[in-house]
């Protein structure tokens, strides 16, 4: 690595979004409009990208994968989401892109061989089962709950907001394994289990949502789910930590899928601003319409930078909390901006789902809640950064 950032254009980074672009111009609007209405999983772009071999692009080279960091991870979901694919396409493979650092850093070598060249590969899917009903960002307060046994553990409870269960064959499920009031600090006495999605022992119920309808987003009910011993994630007890491993690193990346949105609402807007004539004239000309295009592409590159920095940092194992919750903060905010600027330049047009924009505008909105809120984003800031009191 680099001892300071360099802006030159790198020449992997292009081949990178040049590679993307290529894959992606196969899978339009229409496509992602119609998978969107229809609520079915995007398979064609899910094969397109595997075949690619962008899967398992920041898995270590000796399981198979890319050995990249989270700034070429950033540049590919940017991309997708960019090419008008939005979270629709980048959900679809976002866990195979950046999913597995758990299982990578806290992971026996033998669950490592086992699931990593499969995820590569294409042909292992999984989930994130954290959130639950009760708890929400309240990690610590889950009571799913998994009792030892012989082998292993029974699991049972709850979880919520589950993208991807209805394909997955595996999930990274974070459970209780001591009650909260039994353990030292509250984020001990949890595990991290690589665990089996056996569809007998767990129901998934479909979440219907406002947006982001190419991938499911359910509700799980867990019934006395085994799970053996060789599927758990680091050691018993300390779950959270091993949850910890990737948090950051996702919040940069999916700051880059929000720029990307707001990269395709802006590219859509100023291109319906040249077009469109009223009065005689195209809109474009009129300040009213320019300035908002001018502000939205000035707050996505100021975004784009601090996303730039927050990913540098991270491959360079440099402290990157303030600046990865700053990332995800401003991209969140920035791609709103851009899809709310391209509704209004459309007029009439941008409510209606010929032009797409109403699309990006409900999944633009999605990002300013996910993965973390912005209002824990501020929270973070001002008592880690600023150093006030902790406010809950």
């Amino acid at each position: 690595m680099e001892d300071t950032m360099d802006f030159r254009a790198d020449p992997l980074h292009e081949e990178i979004r040049q590679a993307v672009r290529r894959v992606c111009a196969d899978f339009p609007d229409e496509y992602w409009m119609e998978r969107d209405e229809n609520k079915e999983f995007p398979w064609e772009f899910y094969d397109a990208i595997a075949k690619s071999g962008w899967l398992g692009l920041t898995i270590p080279t000796e399981y198979d994968g890319g050995g990249l960091g989270v700034t070429e991870a950033a540049i590919v979901e940017q991309e997708i989401s960019a090419s008008g694919a939005g979270m629709g396409g980048c959900t679809a493979v976002h866990i195979g892109i950046f999913g597995f650092e758990s299982l990578i850093k806290y992971g026996s070598e033998q669950l490592k061989r086992r699931f990593l060249p499969r995820a590569v590969a294409g042909d292992l899917h999984v989930s994130f089962a954290v959130t639950e009903p009760d708890a929400g960002t309240d990690t610590t307060n889950i009571s799913t709950f998994a009792r030892k046994v012989d082998g292993g553990f029974l699991v049972s409870g709850k979880k919520v907001w589950i993208s991807k269960a209805q394909e997955a064959e595996r999930l990274f499920l974070l459970c209780r394994t001591s009650r909260r009031e039994d353990s030292p600090k509250r984020t001990a006495g949890m595990t991290l289990f690589f665990a089996p999605l056996d569809r007998e022992r767990i129901t998934i119920r479909r979440i219907p949502k406002m947006g982001r309808n190419a991938v499911d987003t359910n509700e799980l009910f867990i019934d006395d789910l085994f799970v053996p011993d060789e599927d758990v994630i680091g050691e018993v007890g300390q779950g959270f930590k091993a949850i910890l491993a990737g948090l950051n690193a996702e919040r940069v990346i999916s700051a880059n899928a929000a720029l990307g949105l707001g990269r395709a609402a802006l590219r859509r807007a100023t291109e319906y601003a040249k077009e469109r004539n009223v009065f005689g004239r195209p809109i474009g000309q009129n300040q009213g319409i320019a300035f908002q295009l001018a502000e939205a592409r000035m707050r996505l590159d100021a975004a784009e930078l601090m996303c730039q920095k927050a990913a540098w940092l991270i491959d360079n194992d440099l402290p990157h909390a303030e600046q990865a919750n700053e990332a995800k903060y401003l991209a969140a905010e920035a791609g709103f901006h851009a899809a709310d600027v391209a509704i209004s330049v459309h007029g009439g047009y941008g409510y209606s789902k010929e032009f797409h924009v109403e699309r990006y505008f409900r999944e633009a909105r999605l990002m300013r809640i996910a993965p973390i809120s912005q209002e824990m984003v501020l929270n973070y800031l001002a008592e880690h950064v600023l150093g006030l009191p902790r406010s809950y």
